[in-house]
């Protein structure tokens, strides 16, 4: 404050902890303290809420665990962002003649050829069809003798269980006139798919594909890593965040504030008091 008759400011004589160590400033500074905490932790959890991470139900550094297909999507509906490239198990029984080659496949930087089949999931083959990756091969022979061994009958009968990452259905290609094989397909498509498969106990299909873990002999494994997290930053949550820090600051600036408010008061107090004295006595 500021003395009317000099326009200076009063300098009290006592320090100013004296006045901030008083039980009521040190109640109020509890209080403060309690008020910036619970600021502290609501910007701590606006910050949180600031980053997205697009992980697919995994947790960095911890083992996946294999979910059952029918528990991550259903026959006919797209598959979630965060579910694509989960690990997953399908139990069915593979429908025999519908192996066939899929041309242009890149593997770990190599191009070559896969070999895909129609899997009839469940244990009696009466569930949704899921069009499956088995393996790759740089040798578009190797690739295609796979296919003509499973189609006639090498494949393995009875019910099977893979293991493998569920990928998106592929968008079907019109076929190249000009290649060696015209009607060799170059995409894994559902879409395409449907107008070659052999019927099954069940018109629904499932509208991703399996990339197989495991590779049939003569093939390799076909490359399909973890995908990796992807995270994104929220920028509105991040300031909402830096504000509740803010406020948390201002609450305990706010008791000093108030706390120096009365230190000086007392002062100017205690000079106006001692200046009405000397007058009264003179």
């Amino acid at each position: 404050m500021v003395d009317a008759a000099t326009d200076d400011r009063v300098v009290p004589e006592a320090p100013l902890w004296r006045t901030l160590v008083r039980p009521r400033w040190l109640a109020l500074l509890a209080l403060a303290l309690v008020i910036a905490a619970a600021f502290a932790a609501l910007g701590q959890w606006q910050l949180s809420r600031a980053v997205d991470s697009n992980d697919p139900g995994l947790s960095i550094g911890v083992d996946e665990s294999p979910t059952p297909v029918e528990d991550v999507v259903r026959p006919g509906e797209p598959i979630r962002t965060d579910d694509v490239g989960r690990l997953v198990d399908a139990t069915g029984q593979w429908v025999p003649g519908d192996f066939l080659v899929i041309s242009d496949r890149v593997n770990d930087g190599r191009t070559g050829w896969w070999v895909a089949g129609h899997l009839a999931t469940g244990a009696d083959a009466d569930g949704p069809s899921l069009a499956v990756a088995l393996g790759w091969s740089a040798e578009e022979g190797t690739a295609r003798r796979v296919t003509e061994e499973w189609n006639a009958g090498g494949a393995p009968t009875g019910v099977v269980t893979l293991t493998g990452r569920i990928v998106d259905s592929e968008a079907p290609e019109l076929p190249d006139e000009d290649a060696a094989d015209p009607f060799t397909m170059t995409t894994l498509s559902e879409a395409a798919l449907v107008n070659i498969w052999r019927e099954t106990a069940s018109p629904d299909i499932y509208g991703v594909n399996l990339i197989s873990a495991a590779a049939p002999n003569g093939l390799e494994s076909i490359f399909s890593p973890r995908p990796e997290a992807q995270t994104t930053l929220n920028w509105l949550n991040v300031f909402y965040a830096l504000e509740w820090v803010v406020f948390a600051g201002f609450a305990v600036y706010f008791w000093y504030r108030l706390g120096r408010d009365a230190w000086e008061r007392e002062a100017e107090e205690k000079v106006l008091a001692e200046s009405t004295l000397a007058e009264s006595s003179s």
